[in-house]
């Protein structure tokens, strides 16, 4: 499975003569990409088809060593920060590889659109092909990148920015700098997003819907630390006054639910939460709970124990003991695909909610907090919370900024703010990966012990912050980060 490129043309060329009586014959109707409805088809794969959770829940500090578990590669390396040496499903490499692949995609997508004889007909299949280009190279310069800043984003390396579809075996590219990747993502995304035409698709949370661009559009807008518009797209997104309808039913129907049940439900596309999900080979839903270095009792009381809200969470009744020391959320639920009907063995798949109504929320609290709108700020946080505590009750439970303050003990509060939302996300995300996104950005200092008495400690400049860049892409000229 391992792939030698960066970066594959979905156009095969013809190794021989032998092959071309062959290749007269075309072997799917989207070869020839002359029609919308062909390009929206292969825009289904210009999303990444890899899954982010192993290695980033891993890197964060989220978890701790049990001392035993099962064995698996990402998690061990990633643990220890070191370099993955997997290749496979759930390892960094397979999600640059992943990405790259969807990029493919679009780029021939948007080649189709533009050499179209009537473009016009082209706009909604040329907005989605843009905005997942961008998404793609965005989720590449996070990880394999610096965190943006804008006082050094000009000399970073970046990734790859590529552009158009590739017809040679081997390419050569530049990695050129941070600030010259956020610059094209801008641009792809301030390109496409007006074009989106949410009624021509058939399964709209598995692409990038208004909302869904508009909620990618506000975590970019707030890495790239722009809080005017990350309130401004984050906006777009509730379509109603009453957010809280929007929001994942934590303390009301989940409750309800038994763990089978929130399994089937977490990341359907029926919970108006989800507002993209992607399809991902991975065996993190089989294993998430049980691998070595994963949630312990410890950190499970340090996450979801007292909040400032002074209520308990709803999280704590859907917390699993599967084993000694494994604790599991049952959101991440696997779909076994068989090789053939009779095959014993397959490939697992999960989906993941790649954006969610929660997540734009939280960025949304974030930016007024930064634009010192603490009162919005306020308010947000007050809404997400009036979903996750048990009984909320906002006579006792509602956050102010005295209790802010006395929680935390500080008296800065848009620290305390700040606090809060990313105490509020951690909670939100556990076993997501999700904390690591965080971590990277506001330069969290984790340390990582195991029973065997070592520490390993990651400072806020630390190198092994970026991860490696797969060797496989020094074919194309790209260079590795330093270590």
């Amino acid at each position: 499975m391992k792939k030698k490129f960066i970066y594959f043309s979905v156009v095969l060329l013809a190794a021989n003569t032998s092959c071309k009586k062959y290749l007269e014959h075309l072997p799917d109707n989207r070869t020839e990409l002359n029609s919308p409805e062909k390009v929206s088809q292969l825009l289904g794969t210009a999303y990444p088809q890899a899954n982010y959770m192993d290695f980033c829940e891993s890197l964060s500090d989220n978890v701790a060593d049990k001392g035993v578990g099962e064995q698996d590669i990402s998690n061990a390396n990633a643990y220890m920060y070191k370099d993955v040496t997997d290749n496979q499903q759930d390892s960094p490499e397979y999600y640059w590889n992943a990405c790259y692949a969807a990029i493919a995609a679009a780029n021939h997508a948007l080649e189709a659109c533009n050499t179209a004889e009537n473009p016009a007909d082209y706009q909604a299949q040329k907005g989605e092909a843009l905005v997942a280009r961008a998404y793609a190279h965005f989720m590449l310069v996070t990880l394999f990148s610096k965190v943006y800043d804008p006082a050094t984003a000009s000399s970073d390396p970046g990734i790859p920015y590529v552009t158009e579809p590739e017809k040679v075996v081997i390419k050569h590219y530049e990695r050129k700098t941070v600030a010259y990747v956020y610059e094209m993502i801008e641009k792809d995304l301030q390109e496409g997003l007006p074009l989106l035409v949410d009624q021509k698709y058939a399964a709209p949370r598995y692409h990038f819907t208004k909302a869904a661009a508009n909620a990618f559009a506000a975590r970019f807008y707030l890495y790239k630390k722009e809080y005017t518009k990350v309130v401004e797209y984050a906006s777009q997104v509730f379509t109603t006054s009453n957010i809280t309808t929007l929001l994942r039913p934590w303390n009301t129907t989940y409750l309800t639910y038994t763990y089978r049940e929130m399994w089937a439900e977490y990341a359907k596309a029926s919970q108006p939460a989800n507002l993209l999900l992607g399809e991902t080979p991975s065996w993190w839903g089989r294993y998430y709970y049980s691998v070595r270095y994963g949630m312990t009792s410890a950190i499970r009381d340090e996450i979801f124990g007292s909040n400032v809200t002074g209520g308990t969470w709803a999280f704590r009744n859907h917390i699993y003991t599967a084993g000694t020391n494994n604790y599991m959320i049952p959101k991440i639920n696997e779909y076994f695909v068989r090789n053939s009907v009779n095959a014993s063995i397959g490939v697992g798949y999960i989906m993941v909610p790649l954006f969610t109504v929660e997540e734009v929320l939280f960025n949304k609290a974030e930016a007024n907090n930064a634009l010192n709108n603490t009162n919005d700020a306020l308010t947000d946080i007050n809404s997400y919370a009036s979903t996750r505590i048990v009984g909320y009750n906002s006579a006792t439970h509602r956050i102010t900024e005295t209790k802010i303050k006395n929680f935390y003990g500080i008296s800065d509060l848009q620290e305390g703010i700040l606090q809060t939302i990313l105490d509020f996300k951690r909670a939100e995300y556990a076993q997501e990966g999700m904390r690591w996104f965080d971590i990277l950005r506001h330069k969290i200092v984790i340390t990582h012990s195991t029973t065997e008495g070592d520490v390993i400690e990651l400072g806020e400049n630390d190198l092994r912050r970026v991860l490696q860049i797969p060797e496989s892409a020094e074919l194309s000229g790209v260079d590795l980060n330093p270590r």
